[in-house]
């Protein structure tokens, strides 16, 4: 990794940059994909980028039901349309409103060609990319594609639908030659890589890896003693276990809640915070099982994050069989910087597992072995130095890998390697995770 004196050497060479990103979330959304995508414009634009967003309304948004229609700073212009919030009924609508904004989009990006010198299309919504294939076939401005998810594999795992269906043979070559034309496909985790690259092997050398990342100058390791959070849900003086954020069909709740279930005689307190489809059900389950030790709190306004993150002595991160690779838990970086042990409930092969045995920051569980996370639970209550050892490991393996002037260079590469018609991918992707302790990026 580079000395933090050379993350802006390329300012003045990227002055002339317009980039136009399009994704449906961004804040005051507190959806994550939102909250990633504005601090990364942000980081661009003060590189020197020029950069436009084209978003969508908040849709999940604590006490904005509307937020400008157009916002502009320096090199930044964010522009957000109405459209996408036509429908407010969460499933259907969401669905709904997906394709108004797909199709809203497509009317911006025809009008926006002129200025727009590279596109990055998320998948937020899922088929958003397919907008940058088309847009390149009619004004031939080059995009990248970052994917947040795969779709429609994840609908496939979920049953939501079957394999052999139409749709999802279509949208398979659909997404494969979205895929063969973009200049760069931007993935979350190594295991995606193997995912997008099984489905369309001719693209490999332009498939990148690029994780996502917390401020750990914003997420400190606040003692629990100290946490008014903690001490307001009487947390400081019990051994917490803490699940953050989105409850989703994707995430593996259920070995958490037997956990629960076997610990309920001993002073362990489980914290739920945040939502998602499956928050009613682990909360009827608890109450079913008569549980005593489980928590459920809402999501958290942004400001109150190092604080909750913070009033728990394990974190906890999962993902269902089947999962891997086809999402990528974005928790997991918050939870190490703040500087808590981490137990992630995944598949044998998950990159979960290589994150944290390098870090040296927490242990991997296998799916439904929900004896070896109480075994977990029960070794770190009995041994607070080892906690605090693990945190501070975590913490060190943030700083040194996942922190945004570190990811959003690795942007800018990726950028510079479109512009120059090169492709530098493996410098990207062999790059070495420094072990904690490499902090001479801090």
């Amino acid at each position: 990794m580079k000395n933090k004196n050379h993350l802006f050497q390329k300012k003045l060479s990227v002055q002339d940059d317009r980039l136009l990103i399009v994704t449906r979330f961004y804040p005051p959304d507190f959806a994550a994909t939102g909250q990633f995508i504005e601090e990364l414009a942000v980081y661009l634009s003060c590189c020197g980028v020029n950069v436009r967003v084209f978003t969508g309304q908040p849709g999940y948004a604590f006490q904005s039901d509307a937020a400008p229609n157009r916002e502009s700073s320096d090199n930044l212009l964010v522009r957000r349309t109405r459209i996408s919030r036509i429908w407010s009924n969460r499933i259907r609508g969401r669905v709904v409103n997906g394709v108004l904004f797909w199709l809203r989009s497509f009317i911006h990006l025809v009008k926006a060609a002129f200025w727009c010198k590279t596109l990055l299309l998320t998948t937020e919504p899922p088929y958003l990319p397919l907008l940058g294939y088309l847009i390149n076939r009619i004004t031939g401005i080059p995009y990248i594609c970052l994917l947040y998810d795969l779709y429609p594999d994840v609908a496939v795992e979920l049953n939501v639908i079957n394999q052999k269906h139409w749709l999802v043979k279509i949208w398979d070559w659909l997404n494969v030659q979205t895929w063969k034309h973009a200049q760069q496909v931007i993935v979350l985790s190594s295991t995606m890589k193997e995912r997008v690259v099984a489905k369309c092997p001719e693209i490999r050398d332009r498939v990148t890896v690029i994780h996502s990342w917390a401020n750990p100058r914003w997420i400190l390791p606040v003692k629990k003693q100290d946490n008014a959070f903690a001490a307001t849900h009487n947390l400081v003086d019990r051994f917490t276990v803490l699940y953050s954020g989105n409850m989703g069909r994707c995430h593996d709740m259920e070995t958490i809640i037997e956990a629960a279930h076997l610990l309920q005689a001993e002073p362990i307190q489980f914290v739920f915070i945040g939502g998602g489809p499956k928050k009613q059900e682990c909360q009827d389950l608890v109450a079913s099982l008569g549980l005593t030790n489980c928590l459920f709190l809402p999501y958290q306004e942004k400001e109150n994050l190092p604080y909750s993150l913070t009033a728990c002595d394990l974190a906890l991160v999962s993902l269902l069989p089947g999962m891997e690779g086809l999402i990528a838990p974005s928790k997991l970086y918050g939870m190490l910087a703040a500087g808590r042990p981490i137990a992630a409930i995944c598949e044998p092969h998950s990159y979960l597992r290589q994150i944290l045995d390098e870090a040296g920051c927490g242990q991997a569980i296998t799916n439904q072995d929900s004896v070896s996370l109480v075994k977990f639970i029960r070794q770190l209550a009995a041994d607070p130095l080892l906690a605090r050892q693990m945190g501070e490991a975590g913490r060190n393996y943030l700083l040194a890998n996942f922190t945004l002037e570190i990811i959003g260079q690795q942007y800018l590469q990726v950028l510079h390697s479109e512009q120059n018609g090169k492709v530098h991918h493996t410098d990207l992707n062999s790059q070495p995770i420094h072990a904690p302790g490499s902090l001479h990026d801090r």
